[in-house]
């Protein structure tokens, strides 16, 4: 009896547990199941260092602390050929400021180095101006041969922006300088040197340590990583004028060889002194009103302006045989320019050297 009673209760214990471990009824389901949302891929960022006047991947990242040197250099005729020009990221073309026999003002070059540095760069001139707010944002030592007393006066006060105090006559025996002496001309008895003078762009930024680290942002919005440039949807531009005066008496064109643009100069191809053809991935044509100013007897006589400061206008940009248009703006001296496509949305531009011309707010800028 006691062991019949034993059994039955382990039998009566073990089919408990079995019940205590029996699955529960699922549950009935009730709407619609949530998804789990799709993940949003993250853009792919090239972090790789570039060089920032042109976009380009720098093969050495510690050259990118040196100064970068901008040259001042004429752009008329007579002044021609030039040294140099093809190794500037960015070359400014704006008004010299002499007038012709027309009574209309030519032309005047700003090349700025910095992922090269030529051994020269030749003939060199004077500051202009608009050259104060175009190389603030960027800090820029500028070789010349001077200026005029109120546009020094402007440069020194936006020193803390960009170098503009050695000059020619200010930096003899440093190196910074040089004369050719194949191009010292003599007229009426008189020698002249203003298309002799060279500037050695290496030696001048060696004269400005504060700038030492050279430019510490990109000039341009150029694309990286999967960004594509706006002139993938742009039209056809492989032929590209530039008028500088009234119906193109004076005109500046590109022709677009399959890989860069090709320029020419009002009466033939812009040529340099070693025969080299300069070119140019890039064209950006910023229209802004130009001005004489004409000052007081004794103030400095007249000087051409640009009106690029708290303003806007409309911009040409041209890459690959293509153009888009749209609208830039420029706040303070030391501020970058902005750029808006007119479909909207920011301009993209693909890295390499850019030729940028500061055209009329007028100029019929035409591209085919």
């Amino acid at each position: 009896m006691v062991n019949l009673s034993r059994r039955s209760v382990l039998v009566a214990t073990v089919g408990a547990a079995l019940a205590g471990c029996a699955r529960p009824p699922a549950p009935t389901p009730s709407g619609t199941p949530t998804l789990a949302p799709t993940p949003t891929p993250t853009p792919e960022v090239d972090r790789r260092p570039r060089w920032p006047l042109t976009g380009v991947v720098a093969d050495d990242p510690g050259a990118l602390r040196r100064p970068a040197v901008a040259v001042k250099v004429p752009d008329n005729r007579p002044e021609h050929p030039q040294v140099g020009i093809n190794d500037a990221d960015i070359v400014f073309v704006q008004l010299d400021g002499y007038p012709d026999a027309r009574g209309q003002s030519s032309t005047r070059l700003m090349p700025v180095y910095h992922s090269r540095m030529p051994a020269g760069v030749a003939p060199v001139r004077s500051i202009r101006p608009v050259d104060v707010p175009l190389l603030a944002p960027a800090s820029v030592v500028l070789g010349s041969t001077g200026a005029t007393g109120w546009v020094k006066a402007y440069a020194s006060a936006h020193s803390q922006y960009f170098s503009s105090e050695h000059q020619y006559l200010t930096s003899k025996g440093t190196g910074a300088y040089s004369i050719d002496q194949a191009r010292v001309r003599t007229l009426d008895g008189q020698t002249y040197y203003d298309r002799a003078v060279v500037c050695h762009p290496e030696p001048l930024g060696a004269l400005a340590p504060r700038f030492a680290d050279g430019p510490a942002r990109p000039y341009f919005p150029f694309a990286t990583g999967r960004e594509r440039p706006s002139t993938d949807a742009g039209v056809p531009a492989a032929a590209v004028t530039v008028p500088w005066k009234v119906k193109d008496t004076y005109s500046m064109a590109y022709a677009f060889d399959g890989e860069v643009y090709r320029r020419s100069m009002p009466w033939g191809p812009h040529v340099l002194a070693d025969q080299e053809r300069v070119t140019t991935d890039n064209i950006l044509v910023i229209k802004a009103k130009q001005t004489m100013r004409t000052l007081a007897p004794g103030g400095g006589g007249n000087e051409p302006m640009h009106e690029i400061i708290d303003g806007s206008g409309a911009f040409v940009y041209c890459h690959g045989g293509r153009a888009v248009t749209g609208t830039w703006s420029k706040a303070a001296v030391d501020q970058l320019f902005a750029f808006t496509l007119d479909g909207g949305g920011p301009l993209t531009m693909s890295p390499g050297r850019t030729f940028v011309e500061l055209a009329d707010a007028g100029a019929d800028v035409r591209f085919a």
